[in-house]
């Protein structure tokens, strides 16, 4: 199986460019060949991530380009390209969030269903599970982190926690990520050969989710970062939300609006990390 493109506009430009490939000798085809050139000649940095594959130019017009700067590189590069590697460039992790989502909830909805739906998993098992917070739902899962924290932090230790905590809080909303043991188990009895692997599988699929529904909002302009205080939050976060017992609790997901962009990346070398044999 091969997951759903990031976005609708990475799959929109697969779809016009496969059409045109095939229909190259009918009027329809050359229309999209026609659109497809325009979308190449348009300015470049006028449109956002969400309105990348658009056919005329007027579409964008309300959307006016943004000065280069090296903050703003990682997004003016996708921008430009639209490609999964340069999406994938495009996601860092955030700490500095508010409330102001620059995408509606309804978008972001759209987007953890559509990874949800999507996303492979071994024999197309299906083990992943979401929960979606925002607005007091959202706050009030970070305060059940911050009570459970506090009864186990040392009290010197306790103002930085609660700082990081309040972070989290600032945020818009929350994707909680599971793994639905019952779906895991099934697979290990029937499948009794790949019985030790099913568990390892499980977690792959449920890590490659988080990272889609990472990449896609960071591609539309959401600030986001990834934090794992199961289990100490498990039977809480159960009881508030009518969680199965059989959902296993991975990472939480805080998601908002940006006030501050990530800092420079350091990468270890390819020769250290990297082999190539064949070519």
């Amino acid at each position: 199986m091969r997951p759903h493109f990031f976005t609708s506009a990475v799959w929109s430009l697969s779809r016009l460019s496969t059409t045109s490939a095939t229909l190259t000798s009918s009027s329809s085809a050359t229309a999209l060949l026609r659109a497809s050139s325009a979308l190449r000649s348009l300015p470049l940095g006028t449109c956002n991530p969400q309105r990348l594959f658009v056919t005329s130019s007027h579409q964008c017009s309300a959307v006016k380009p943004q000065p280069r700067t090296a903050a703003s590189n990682p997004t003016t590069m996708a921008t430009k390209t639209g490609t999964i590697i340069d999406l994938i460039k495009l996601r860092r992790t955030i700490y500095g969030l508010n409330k102001e989502l620059p995408i509606s909830t309804d978008r972001v909805q759209e987007i953890v269903k559509d990874a949800l739906r999507h996303i492979p998993s071994s024999f197309n098992s299906q083990s992943n599970r979401v929960l979606v917070v925002f607005g007091a739902d959202h706050d009030k899962l970070w305060d059940i982190t911050s009570d459970v924290l506090k009864a186990i932090v040392p009290a010197e230790q306790w103002e930085s926690t609660a700082g990081r905590i309040a972070s989290f809080k600032a945020g818009a909303g929350t994707v909680l990520f599971f793994e639905d043991q019952a779906v895991v188990k099934k697979m290990q009895t029937d499948f009794a050969l790949y019985s030790d692997r099913f568990p390892v599988w499980a977690s792959q699929t449920d890590a490659m989710l988080q990272f889609t529904i990472w990449t896609a909002l960071s591609a539309e302009g959401v600030g986001a970062n990834l934090q794992h205080y199961n289990p100490l939050i498990d039977a809480k976060v159960a009881n508030e939300w009518g969680i199965p017992e059989t959902w296993q609790l991975n990472a939480q997901l805080v998601f908002g609006g940006k006030t501050g962009e990530a800092g420079e990346k350091d990468f270890k070398p390819l020769e250290e990390i990297y082999k190539i044999a064949g070519v």
